[in-house]
């Protein structure tokens, strides 16, 4: 049984509601962008927020620690992208516009995740989405210690995503026929990360429910809903999966029925449902080392200029989430060490009801 545990733990808010901005008229989540024809900027707007502070057309001349690369990965178990802070010791709801992709492999013109950042970690490959999920320390990713974060996708409060223009791309969906040099993007994803644990999920849009199984709606109930897996801290591992139910939907004495989170303004006392992993087989554990070789020696940047500027041509970036609420953050619900327990404690916030942690993993 989840442990929300949502009233003995408050929090001062830290930091206010965001804003109230005007919805685009063309939204990210509905830009279809070929990998070959990725733009230098995805976003093209400038009120509001104001203009994307990154760029998406990524390449050697953007492979840095200072990388403003916005355009992000989730492929296999070795090779996938998370998205972070480009200054240190900052907050996720105070980047949330702004974030970058870090990746586990050289190659796609970002920054590489420092070695020793990733302590766990599972991917599921499922019929409609890849999913990953993880224990992290997040102070590597210039995410502050103690922060527990909040939720980036391609929505954003203005549709413009977080960060704003962030892409996502994959060469793993059964779509794609095992074809690793092609990659194909995914319209609609999600990510979560704060308390040291983060999940990752990009849905096939050539499925039927791509919007279902990677929702925006539900960025104040963490990882375990939106994302339930069965991470271990301390194990990587890659497994086939079945899709999810998607979020907010579970059945009572044969009754379906959808719960939808309340408004920001609503405390959240409690979910109806408890959220379960969906099943999984074929599960192969490997080693850190085995996997991210990439990635030794590698320090945090701490730092938000570019290195360098994105040159036109065919887009080989890496980066793309977008963070709605301030202390949305991830958590988890599990044993000890599992990510299903690592944070069973649910942290309430004090100004908008926000739960910030315990619901990371299931």
């Amino acid at each position: 049984m989840l442990n929300l545990a949502y009233s003995t733990l408050l929090v001062a808010a830290a930091a206010s509601c965001a804003s109230a901005q005007s919805f685009v008229s063309d939204p990210l989540v509905d830009k279809t962008i070929a990998y070959t024809a990725i733009p230098y900027q995805a976003d093209t707007h400038t009120d509001g927020r104001g203009p994307q502070s990154g760029y998406n057309i990524c390449n050697s001349t953007t492979e840095t620690q200072a990388s403003m690369c916005q355009t992000g990965f989730i492929n296999h178990l070795d090779d996938f992208c998370l998205f972070a802070p480009p200054a240190a010791n900052t907050s996720i709801g105070d980047s949330e516009g702004v974030e970058v992709a870090w990746c586990t492999k050289k190659g796609h013109g970002t920054r590489l995740i420092p070695d020793g950042a990733l302590q766990g970690v599972q991917l599921v490959q499922s019929p409609g989405y890849v999913q990953i999920a993880g224990f992290i320390d997040q102070t590597l990713l210039n995410i502050q210690d103690g922060d527990y974060g909040g939720e980036l996708d391609s929505g954003g409060q203005d549709g413009r995503g977080n960060p704003i223009g962030g892409l996502v791309y994959t060469n793993a969906f059964p779509s794609n026929n095992g074809d690793n040099s092609t990659y194909q993007q995914g319209r609609h994803w999600t990510f979560f990360v704060g308390g040291n644990t983060f999940c990752a999920k990009i849905c096939d849009d050539t499925q039927p429910n791509a919007e279902g199984l990677c929702q925006h709606i539900y960025d104040r109930i963490g990882c375990a809903f939106n994302a339930p897996n069965n991470a271990k801290n301390g194990t990587f591992e890659a497994c086939q999966g079945a899709d999810m139910t998607p979020v907010g939907v579970y059945v009572t004495n044969g009754v379906t029925t959808t719960w939808t989170q309340p408004a920001e303004t609503v405390s959240i006392t409690g979910v109806p449902y408890t959220p379960t992993p969906a099943a999984s087989s074929n599960c192969v554990t490997f080693t850190s080392a085995s996997l991210y070789t990439d990635l030794a020696s590698i320090g945090v940047s701490g730092t938000v200029t570019p290195a360098a500027t994105a040159t036109s041509g065919s887009g080989s970036g890496k980066s793309g989430a977008s963070a709605t609420k301030t202390g949305s953050g991830s958590s988890a619900t599990g044993s000890s060490n599992s990510a299903g327990t690592a944070m069973g404690i649910s942290v309430v916030s004090a100004f908008a009801g926000v739960f910030l942690s315990a619901l990371f993993f299931a």
